[in-house]
């Protein structure tokens, strides 16, 4: 299990809606202060996410709490977003190639095919991402809390 440290932003029927801070690697690496990627996670890092997560130890409104996502999830859902559309670019390119006859002519078309092939790997991903949204096994949830506040109001916290 993946573990993230998160606040509670929103309490509702057996899910919590938790903002984290985005964390990039940078932070362990050696090599940080010399690094580009460095540079750009300081430019853009820092920022909040929100999401759902499915609470089963009943949470409370501002509430510290530990999140966790199966591994298994995080590698099928890596696989699906990176290797999906680009697999998917070369399989089209490579079908056009075969296709059409070896002259410069074709190589605008097998451009195009690729560019089709992507689009048709980000639609299945769009399908996918939709077949999963609501399966607990890609979903996030709170594992335990670490810091209890408790919150008067109508269980949304202001920024």
């Amino acid at each position: 299990m993946i573990e993230e440290t998160a606040r509670v932003v929103a309490v509702g029927d057996g899910h919590v809606w938790v903002e984290a801070e985005r964390k990039s690697a940078c932070g362990s690496c050696s090599v940080n202060k010399g690094c580009g990627t460095s540079v750009l996670g300081k430019l853009f890092g820092g920022r909040h996410a929100q999401l759902r997560a499915i609470d089963p130890i009943g949470v409370g409104l501002g509430d510290e709490v530990v999140l966790g996502v199966r591994e298994d999830a995080l590698v099928r859902g890596s696989l699906a977003v990176y290797a999906v559309p680009l697999l998917a670019l070369v399989a089209g390119a490579l079908i056009a190639a075969l296709l059409l006859p070896a002259a410069p002519a074709s190589e605008p078309w097998i451009a195009l095919a690729g560019l089709a092939g992507f689009g048709s790997g980000l639609g299945w991903l769009r399908w996918f991402g939709n077949r999963i949204s609501r399966d607990p096994r890609y979903q996030p949830v709170v594992l335990r809390r670490i810091h209890r506040i408790h919150v008067p109001g109508d269980g949304v916290l202001a920024p």
